[in-house]
C-alpha cells in the first residue's frame, strides 16, 4: 500500500507549451509498472485551455468544480459542468479547459503506452475556443 498525503506533491504550472492562460497542475497518482495509469487534479482559471492533444490509451476527466469546455476534432464545444464524466478514446484529438468568465477543475486519468500518455499538438486558436 502507498499513501499519497495530501500536500506531499508539488503543485506545478501547466506549461505554456500545452496551455494557454493560467494553469495549476496538481499531480495526484502515477501508479508503479506494470500498472501504467496516472491521475492529476488541473485547474483552468477563466479561459484558460490545454493545447490540441490525443492519448494513445484514451483520457477520462471527472469535472469537479467550476464551469468547462471540451472539444473534439469536428465536434462541437461542449459545456461540462461540476460531476460529468468524459471519455476520450484512444487517439481522438481534442482539447479542454475553463469557460472564458468561470474556472473549471477535473481529475485528469490516463494510462501510458510505452512510457508516453499524451502527445501534444497546436494551440486552440480564440476562434477555436468561441471566446
Amino acid at each position: 500500500m502507498d499513501i499519497k498525503r495530501s500536500g506531499s506533491q508539488t503543485s506545478g504550472k501547466g506549461p505554456t507549451d500545452w496551455f494557454s492562460g493560467s494553469v495549476r497542475v496538481d499531480p495526484l497518482f502515477q501508479a508503479p509498472a506494470p500498472a501504467r495509469v496516472a491521475g492529476a487534479a488541473v485547474t483552468f482559471e477563466p479561459g484558460a485551455r490545454t493545447a490540441w492533444h490525443t492519448h494513445p490509451l484514451g483520457q477520462t476527466l471527472i469535472v469537479t468544480s467550476g464551469l468547462g469546455r471540451a472539444q473534439r476534432q469536428g465536434g462541437p464545444v461542449e459545456e461540462l459542468h461540476p460531476g460529468d464524466v468524459v471519455w476520450f478514446p484512444p487517439g481522438e484529438k481534442h482539447w479542454h479547459g475553463a469557460s472564458p468568465q468561470t474556472a473549471m477543475t477535473h481529475i485528469a486519468i490516463q494510462e501510458a503506452l510505452d512510457g508516453k500518455t499524451v502527445e501534444w499538438l497546436e494551440h486552440v486558436t480564440d476562434t477555436q475556443y468561441g471566446d
